[in-house]
C-alpha cells in the first residue's frame, strides 16, 4: 500500500514522455509547471517545497496530508474524509498560478473571446415525425436551400442538409444537423457544416415556437437557441476551417448568428 497523501500527490502531477525514445515518464506539476521525473518521492518532496501547491491546499483543502507534513514535519493521521468545499472556478486558477511561485514558467491561462463570423439562413421542409422512443419524440427535418456570408466568403447551402431533433418532455430540443456549404467562388469550394446543440426555454415558449401562427411572435431572447459548429473541406483555399471552433446563435426561422472561438 502507498503513503498517506500518494493520491494527493497523483492529482498534482501531469504524467507525459518528453520524448518518443525516452523509457520512463515525466510529470509536471499543475500548479507551478515544474518537470520531475515520474517518481512519487520525489513528486512529494517537491510540493512540500511548491509555494502554489501549498497555497492553494490553505485555500481549499487544509486537511491535506501534503500540507500538513509540510507545515508540521510529519504526515497526517488518516482520518476520514470530509467532504470538500465547493471550489470557484477563478479562485483556484489564482490558487494554482501562486504569485510567490519561482516558475519559470508560470504564466496566467488566456480567456476565450468571440468573434462574429457568420450569418446562415436556412429554408425547411416541413418536419416528418419519427415517432417517440427511449429519450423523446424523435424528428427529421431537411433543407430546402439557404444562403450564408461572412467574413471569409459567401455563398448558398446545397440543399439536402438534414437535421436529426430530439424533444424531450419538457420540449427543450436537442439539434443534431449536417449541411453543406457552396462558395460563390469559380470554381466553387464546398465547405461540410456539422451542428450541435440545444434549444430550451420555458415551456409556453416552446409550444408558441412549434405553432406556425405564433413563431412569429416569440422574442428570441425569452429561449435559448445555441449550437456548436464545425466545419471541414479538404479545398486549399478554406484549410483555415478545419481547426476553428464556432459558437452559433440561432432563433426558429432558422437563422444562425455564428461567432468563432478566439
Amino acid at each position: 500500500m502507498g503513503r498517506i497523501g500518494d493520491g494527493d500527490i497523483h492529482a498534482a502531477f501531469v504524467e507525459f514522455r518528453a520524448k518518443e525514445s525516452d523509457k520512463c515518464l515525466s510529470a509536471q506539476c499543475i500548479y507551478c509547471h515544474s518537470v520531475r521525473a515520474k517518481n512519487t518521492s520525489r513528486q512529494r518532496a517537491h510540493l512540500l517545497e511548491c509555494p502554489a501547491y501549498l497555497n492553494a491546499m490553505k485555500e481549499h483543502n487544509p486537511d491535506n496530508p501534503i500540507l500538513h507534513e509540510a507545515v508540521n514535519g510529519s504526515p497526517a493521521q488518516h482520518t476520514p474524509a470530509k467532504t470538500p468545499k465547493k471550489r470557484d472556478l477563478d479562485t483556484m486558477i489564482n490558487g494554482f498560478q501562486g504569485t510567490t511561485s519561482s516558475a519559470p514558467h508560470s504564466f496566467p491561462i488566456p480567456k476565450p473571446n468571440l468573434e462574429r463570423d457568420f450569418q446562415m439562413s436556412v429554408q425547411l421542409n416541413p418536419k416528418i415525425s419519427v415517432g417517440p422512443g427511449i429519450w423523446g419524440q424523435r424528428n427529421w427535418v431537411s433543407f430546402i436551400s439557404g444562403h450564408w456570408n461572412g467574413r471569409w466568403g459567401k455563398g448558398t447551402v446545397v440543399p439536402g442538409g438534414q437535421d436529426s431533433q430530439l424533444i424531450a418532455p419538457d420540449l427543450s430540443t436537442h439539434l443534431d444537423a449536417n449541411c453543406l456549404l457552396q462558395t460563390h467562388d469559380h470554381p466553387p469550394a464546398f465547405v461540410a457544416v456539422k451542428m450541435d446543440g440545444w434549444r430550451v426555454g420555458p415551456r409556453e415558449v416552446l409550444e408558441k415556437l412549434e405553432d406556425p401562427t405564433q413563431i412569429d411572435e416569440v422574442d428570441p431572447k425569452t429561449y435559448s437557441f445555441r449550437v456548436y459548429i464545425h466545419m471541414e473541406t479538404g479545398d486549399a483555399r478554406y484549410l483555415h476551417l478545419n481547426t476553428g471552433m464556432w459558437i452559433g446563435s440561432g432563433v426558429r426561422r432558422v437563422i444562425y448568428d455564428a461567432y468563432r472561438v478566439i
